[in-house]
């Protein structure tokens, strides 16, 4: 059974810094790229960062690029995101993602990130 599970978020005053974890299992982690996706209060999903299977290529929203930095470690199953002077508008619950062949795209349960004085 293919899970993610995100962990790291929680409150942080604006400028302040966390690093989110997403731990996979169910499947061969290292065989596919892997993407967080965030959803902001009253907001739709948006995409925030992707990274290559092999960590050869990371790519960002214009909204995050400089701020945020998109890792993994294939031996350990791990996706990460640091995030890095936090505004208000990055409060959102953020999910990791993937599509997983041939079953299709797998979601975490999601993860808490508040940016608030």
């Amino acid at each position: 059974e293919v899970q993610l599970v995100e962990s790291g978020g929680g409150l942080v005053r604006p400028g302040g810094s966390l690093r989110l974890s997403c731990a996979a299992s169910g499947f061969t982690f290292s065989n596919y790229g892997m993407m967080w996706v965030r959803q902001a209060p009253g907001k739709g999903l948006e995409w925030v960062s992707l990274i290559t299977k092999d960590d050869s290529s990371t790519n960002y929203a214009n909204s995050v690029k400089g701020r945020f930095t998109i890792s993994r470690d294939n031996a350990k199953n791990t996706l990460y995101l640091q995030l890095n002077n936090l505004e208000p508008d990055d409060t959102a619950v953020y999910y990791c993602t993937s599509r997983i062949i041939p079953t299709g795209w797998y979601w975490g349960q999601g993860i808490q990130v508040t940016v608030s004085s």
